[in-house]
This record gives C-alpha cells, sequence and structure tokens, in this order.
C-alpha cells in the first residue's frame, strides 16, 4: 500500500510507455541512432506510363507537281469522285494548247458520261467556231471529273475540286481560260460568272498568270436564249486584240 499523496510511479510509467508507443518507438535499444521525431521516408512510385494524345488525320500530300504526275492521279482510283461510284471523265484535248476551258460537270445525254455532249456540246461546239477555235485546238478539262445523279457539284466537294482545278491551270499554264457556269466560275475566281465589258479578268497562279472570261453554261444558254448576246460579248474580249 502506498503512503497516502504520494506519486503512483506505476501509472505515470505507463503514461510515458503509452506517449512512447504512440510517437513510434517500438524497441528500447537499436545498433544505430534513430530520429524518432523524422517524418517516415516516401517511397518512390514508379514511373507513370506517358499518355500519348491520339494521334490525329495524316496531313494531305501535296498535290502532283508535273502535269503528266497529276493527270494519272486526277482521273485515276485515287481522285476525289471516285467514292461517288460514278465514271470518271477525263479532261480532253492539248494540254498545252493556248485556250483552257473548264466546265463544271460532265454531261450525260447517251449512255456514258461525256464532256460538254448531247444540245450543250453542240451549242459549244458552235460557241468554239464563232471563235475561230474546235475541239482539237483546245484544252477542255472538268471541275467535278464525275457526274453524281444530282447532276451538281457536290457541295461537300467545292472547295477541293477548286483547288485541284487551280492547280491544274497552273499546271497547263494556258494564255486564256473560259469558264463555263457558276460553279467553275466560284471554283476559280470566287465569284458567279458574270458580265464583264471593262476588260478580261486575271488568274494569277504559281509560275504566271492568264486572262480569264466566264459565261453562262451552254445548258443555261439553251433555257435562256437571250443571255447569248451577252455571253458573245463576254467571248469578244476572249479573243479580241489576240489570236489564239
Amino acid at each position: 500500500m502506498g503512503i497516502e499523496g504520494a506519486t503512483d510511479w506505476r501509472a505515470e510509467a505507463a503514461s510515458a510507455l503509452n506517449w512512447w508507443r504512440a510517437a513510434g518507438v517500438d524497441v528500447l535499444v537499436e545498433d544505430e541512432p534513430r530520429d524518432w521525431t523524422a517524418r517516415p521516408a516516401v517511397t518512390a512510385q514508379p514511373d507513370a506510363p506517358v499518355r500519348v494524345a491520339p494521334a490525329g488525320p495524316e496531313p494531305e500530300a501535296p498535290l502532283p507537281a508535273t502535269i503528266e504526275a497529276f493527270l494519272d492521279w486526277r482521273y485515276g482510283a485515287a481522285s476525289p469522285e471516285a467514292a461517288m461510284g460514278e465514271p470518271i471523265v477525263a479532261a480532253e484535248g492539248n494540254a498545252d494548247a493556248p485556250l483552257m476551258i473548264a466546265t463544271d460537270l460532265p454531261e450525260f445525254d447517251g449512255s456514258t458520261p461525256a464532256l460538254l455532249d448531247g444540245p450543250a456540246g453542240k451549242l459549244f461546239d458552235h460557241i468554239l467556231a464563232a471563235i475561230g477555235q474546235s475541239r482539237e485546238a483546245i484544252y477542255l478539262v472538268p471541275l467535278c471529273a464525275a457526274r453524281p445523279i444530282t447532276g451538281q457539284v457536290p457541295r461537300d466537294l467545292e472547295d477541293k475540286l477548286g483547288e485541284i482545278l487551280r492547280h491544274h491551270i497552273a499546271l497547263a499554264g494556258p494564255a486564256r481560260l473560259l469558264l463555263l457556269g457558276q460553279a467553275t466560275s466560284r471554283a476559280v475566281l470566287g465569284t458567279d460568272a458574270a458580265r464583264n465589258h471593262e476588260g478580261l479578268t486575271p488568274f494569277n497562279y504559281s509560275g504566271g498568270t492568264c486572262d480569264v472570261v466566264a459565261i453562262r453554261h451552254p445548258r443555261f444558254l439553251l433555257n435562256k436564249p437571250a443571255a447569248k448576246a451577252d455571253a458573245w460579248k463576254d467571248l469578244q474580249l476572249l479573243i479580241g486584240g489576240q489570236s489564239l
């Protein structure tokens, strides 16, 4: 029995041991000194895997730089129109001709599509004769090389086909360029075909420039004969002052 008022040393010792145990002391003696107040070391974690962003679409290959390579690509299986499932109609005539004529898309007046065929083709031949030209003497190219069932240049392809046509013009390097129809005029000049009796419209491309006239398509002229007079005035710009 302890003396009344004396401190119970056993209770104090137990309290001290509990404090050290709570502080992390689990042995009384170690071989090496230990800083009991130091923070526990952080175990290094293995390197986390590096997240690689998903690859975006591959950049498009540049358009072929020579007319020969371009024509092989333009009217082959890799052309933008190939996915339509419609026949591809290639350019006609001599790529070195001084007069290049661009139409919007092939006609379909017979068993197979062709450039400026049927009634529109007959009127086109008359136009050529009126300016002293023939199909053999010009270079005739389509903006869209296939004719979709809608009979119009697909809206989702207009920008791409315009880029291709402008590249085609640069490779051919004509002295004069005749654009037939609104879609073709927008693709090259950025505006609809309209009368321009103040002079030819210049078209600049890498490596040169050419003079341009844009008129209504022969299809339109067949339906609106009164517009032929304006078309003829525009054609006079094309041939005025120079022989082609």
